[in-house]
């Protein structure tokens, strides 16, 4: 697909279709207004005559429009105007791509980029029209003998801004869009490959291919190596599968030399049986999502290399299938973890947090500036916050509030749960420092807890993404979430460090 910007009339347009919104009550948009006019009231008459009214998700396509350029002109329907909000923007750039997608022209010019929503200026505008472009447009077919075929599928597509003025915020805004999009795009295909193909010795393979091509480093840490640092919890829980575990260190260094780094931690659980506690049979499939976390520090580490962020930024996955077996761990099971304390494993189905506890213990060595664990930890996350929102802990409110604001802007929200002492007793075990559970009660916070106890030595926060990784039923299909998360994380960061930066004295 090829992207461009633009400033101009939109009945000037040479374009194969050009997109222009109409709300509720039958009300033009101020591009509609242009089109109406140049067209003697073309458009008002139609609407008139009740073809079309303007409800969210409609849409109408127009042929041989007097006093225009196009060839065609697309009405897309945009709800009420007093209502009309980040969300009602999303879905009115979604229909309008599946429709220009269907109409057999291969390029469409959209003033939909021009709607004013709430609060959202053009370069908010701009990058998620491209996100979700992508996101309409994706189709994970691969391993399908026969693929779809779009008749005559769109090439081109060109966003208009209302003034020129606009026209260098809005390019960069769309490289930043393009960027998140590939970075989420890289996510979902990992997510949606099964646990045959996508191993932990594939997605250790992507990375090297991903270091390779945008010029990051990578260290690959396998069994052995795991043993002698003693990742003991990470490999109890691969003791069950014949597949090798491996420890993944991927590190963008475009910041200042020894600026401490942001470390980004992915649960890397290629498919999760429960081990001994064994899951049920039903949708147990969608357990190879369960490495989601692993694939969203890969798509953002990809999204912050494409944008060049001038920041240090080190990825961190460790990844194994959690498999029941003669060697597998057994509920009461006591490992010493690779920081020294003690766990009873009282459920092998708490498996992530078993792998991410030797994570959390091996970055010390990496001095963070931060650190963000990504996870498809818990259940209850999902029973909490549905689909909607990312369940956000941390032993910082500062950096909690950074995610938080980060995920406001890129409409790929989080919510804070707390993280007091309270929960930790429901961690106490007879027969170690901690247990891996702490009851039905309370289990993402008890999650978290557990982790935290590995996270004293620097400012931590925790993401369950148990419920926003993907979406099960008809549309099953991995996310991409948060990835545009994390990216506008990074990217705040980045403006931060700039804005740090000493300036040069001039001679």
């Amino acid at each position: 697909m090829e992207f461009s910007i633009k400033s101009g009339s939109p009945e000037k347009q040479r374009s194969a279709c050009v997109v222009v919104g109409v709300f509720e009550a039958r009300k033009l948009s101020a591009a509609a207004e242009i089109v109406d006019h140049a067209a003697t009231q073309f458009l008002s008459d139609i609407l008139r005559r009740g073809d079309m009214e303007g409800k969210a998700g409609t849409s109408l396509l127009l042929h041989g429009v007097p006093g225009v350029e196009a060839d065609r002109i697309l009405l897309v329907g945009l709800g009420k105007e007093r209502e009309f909000h980040e969300k009602e923007y999303r879905a009115a750039i979604a229909c309008a791509v599946r429709q220009l997608n269907e109409t057999g022209g291969f390029d469409g010019t959209l003033y939909l980029t021009e709607l004013n929503v709430k609060k959202r200026d053009v370069a908010w505008k701009i990058r998620q029209a491209a996100i979700v472009v992508q996101e309409t447009l994706y189709r994970f077919d691969r391993l399908k003998s026969k693929k779809e075929e779009v008749r005559r599928p769109l090439r081109k597509l060109t966003f208009c801004v209302n003034r020129r003025n606009e026209l260098t915020i809005a390019e960069t805004a769309l490289a930043q869009g393009l960027a998140i999009a590939e970075g989420m795009d890289l996510a979902k295909n990992l997510g949606n490959l099964p646990g045959n193909i996508c191993t932990p010795s594939y997605l250790a393979e992507q990375a090297s291919l991903l270091g390779s091509t945008l010029g990051l480093g990578v260290e690959i840490l396998d069994r052995g190596d795991m043993e002698k640092l003693g990742m003991n919890t990470l490999l109890s829980v691969a003791r069950g599968s014949t597949e090798p575990p491996k420890f993944i260190i991927l590190r963008h260094e475009s910041g200042t030399s020894g600026a401490k780094p942001i470390v980004l931690i992915g649960k890397g659980i290629t498919f999760d049986s429960g081990g001994i506690s064994l899951k049920p049979g039903l949708e147990m499939d969608e357990m190879k999502y369960d490495m989601c976390g692993a694939a969203s520090v890969l798509g953002a580490i990809k999204a912050a290399a494409m944008m060049k962020l001038p920041i240090n930024i080190i990825g961190v996955i460790p990844t194994t299938e959690n498999m029941p077996g003669g060697a597998a761990s057994k509920p009461g099971d006591v490992i010493t973890s690779m920081s020294g304390k003690t766990v009873e494993i009282l459920n092998t189905d708490a498996e992530g947090r078993l792998i991410l506890c030797d994570a959390l213990t091996y970055v010390e060595r990496l001095e963070p500036e931060c650190v963000v664990d990504v996870a498809t930890l818990t259940g209850a996350c999902v029973i909490a916050l549905g689909a909607v929102a990312t369940g956000l802990l941390a032993n910082d409110d500062s950096l909690a509030k950074e995610l938080l604001d980060a995920g406001h802007d890129a409409y790929d929200r989080a919510w804070q749960m707390p993280l007091w002492e309270d929960y930790q007793e429901q961690l106490k075990s007879n027969f170690a420092d901690m247990a891996n559970i702490g009851g039905r009660a309370a289990g993402t916070i008890t999650a978290a807890c557990f982790l935290s106890r590995f996270a004293e030595k620097y400012r931590w926060a925790h993401l369950d993404i148990a419920g926003t990784a993907w979406r099960s039923g008809k549309e099953k299909g991995a996310t991409g979430r948060p990835v545009p998360l994390l990216t506008h994380f990074l990217m705040e960061r980045a403006n931060r460090s700039i804005q740090q930066a000493p300036k040069r004295r001039r001679k």
